[in-house]
This record gives structure tokens, C-alpha cells and sequence, in this order.
């Protein structure tokens, strides 16, 4: 049993670490429709790369990025609102992805998988794919912590301070994309999509720097993803699931304690 569960927990732990920080901007900038834009759109990703025969995983992660990217250019050069936008992207994607699908002769796809992974699947192998974006992303996050918490308190006084806002923008919603789309062969898009924003809403009701969010935004993550994990063992249920169940328990935990005055 440990050595199913220790790939899958250590896992757990490092995508926690991109998790935290993803998830305070994600909910600081109101995204968290973001990330269920581009679980939707991973069906699109899966539909290519099978039409393609290429490694639909890698399909996932080119589709997400590009469309990232087409989200940050209608944001800017269109008046429609975001989550209008996302909302469209989001069914649009998912759609194209279910008549591509249909579209294929003797096809079968599992979009469980694609969606809530196989965390107890993992082999060590495996982690350095996780370890290898963790890296890429950490390293981005570090080097531009400052610009994007800029960016997200004040478009207009990071523009004065000489800030490039549309390319933090931008930056961080390649950032954010590709790490669900890395995590999600391991872990699946709605799990890490779970990651990014219960753990971060729990942390948001305890802190009051930015950096105090993240630092309990990561071990609530850790918590949720260890409680999870347990609870899979002792009673065999799906372990990603599990791991949502145990951050959404720890959410509501959160709401017993009073807000300041």
C-alpha cells in the first residue's frame, strides 16, 4: 500500500507548491472560472490528439497554452467582460471536443481519466514530469511575484511603476494553464482546478499579507491532499475525489470562524 500511496502523495505535495501561489492570484483576480474553462477544453486537447495521433496529453497542454493566450487577446481587444468570455471558450472547446470525438470510427475515450487522473497510478518516473513544471512555474512565480501582485492590487498604479501589465497577464495565465495541464494526467483538470481555489479560499479567512495566504494556502493543500489519500485507503474510494471532499470539508470548517470587524 505505501508504495502506491507515496508516488501519489509526493506528488500531491509538489504541485501543491504551484497550487498555493496560482490559487491566491486565482482567486484575488476572480479567475476561477479560468480553470474550468480549460478542464472543459481539455476534451478539445484529448479529440485533437487522438485525430492527430499524437500523445493526447501533450495535445492537452499545446491547446490549453493557446488558449491562454486567446483569452489575454479578447480580453484586451474586446469590450466583452471575462467571465463572458471564459463562458464561451468553455462550451465552444467542449463542444468542438465532443464532435471530433463523434466524429471518430472505433474511438473509445476515457474522459474520467482525463478529468479526475489516476494519482495511484503514479510511479516514481512519472514525478519527473511534475517535478520538471514545478520547476518551470516556481522559478516564473519567484522571478515575478512582485509585478503580478502589483498588477493584481492596482492595474493602473503598475502601469505607473513602469509595469507591463498585459505581460504579467499573460504570464500568468500560461503559468496557471500549463500547470493544469501537466497535472492533469496525474491528478486530472478538475482536481487540480479544486487545488487551485478551495485551498486558497480556506487561507484567504486566516491571512492578512499575501505571503501568509500562501504559505497556509500550501499546507491546507498538503492537509486536504494527506486526509484524502487516507480516506481513499481505509475505505477504497477514488482518491481524487477524495482529496476535493477533504479541501471542501476544510472549507467549511473555515466558516465557523467570524470574520474581524
Amino acid at each position: 500500500m505505501l508504495d502506491i500511496l507515496l508516488p501519489a502523495w509526493i506528488c500531491g505535495m509538489i504541485l501543491s507548491l504551484l497550487s498555493a501561489p496560482l490559487g491566491a492570484f486565482v482567486v484575488w483576480r476572480k479567475m476561477s472560472y479560468f480553470g474550468d474553462t480549460l478542464s472543459h477544453a481539455s476534451l478539445l486537447g484529448v479529440a485533437l490528439g487522438l485525430l492527430l495521433e499524437v500523445n493526447p496529453y501533450f495535445a492537452v497542454i499545446v491547446i490549453v497554452l493557446l488558449l491562454a493566450c486567446l483569452l489575454v487577446w479578447l480580453e484586451n481587444y474586446t469590450a466583452f467582460s471575462t467571465d463572458t468570455l471564459l463562458g464561451i471558450i468553455a462550451h465552444s472547446s467542449l463542444s468542438l471536443g465532443v464532435v471530433a470525438i463523434a466524429l471518430m470510427d472505433n474511438v473509445r475515450v476515457d474522459l474520467i481519466a482525463y478529468l479526475f487522473g489516476d494519482i495511484l497510478a503514479l510511479s516514481y518516473s512519472d514525478l519527473y514530469w511534475v517535478i520538471g513544471g514545478a520547476v518551470i512555474v516556481l522559478l516564473l512565480l519567484i522571478r515575478l511575484w512582485r509585478p503580478l501582485l502589483a498588477t493584481t492590487i492596482s492595474v493602473e498604479l503598475a502601469q505607473v511603476e513602469g509595469i507591463n501589465t498585459r505581460k504579467i497577464q499573460m504570464i500568468l495565465m500560461l503559468m496557471t494553464a500549463l500547470t493544469i495541464a501537466l497535472s492533469m494526467k496525474f491528478v486530472g483538470a478538475l482536481i487540480i482546478t479544486s487545488l487551485l481555489i478551495i485551498p486558497a479560499a480556506t487561507a484567504r479567512r486566516f491571512s492578512k499579507t499575501p505571503e501568509q495566504m500562501v504559505l497556509l494556502g500550501y499546507f491546507i493543500s498538503c492537509s486536504a491532499i494527506t486526509l484524502g489519500l487516507g480516506l481513499s485507503a481505509l475505505y477504497d474510494t477514488p482518491a481524487g475525489p477524495s482529496i476535493v471532499i477533504a479541501a471542501s470539508a476544510l472549507f467549511m470548517l473555515s466558516l465557523f470562524k467570524r470574520e474581524q470587524q
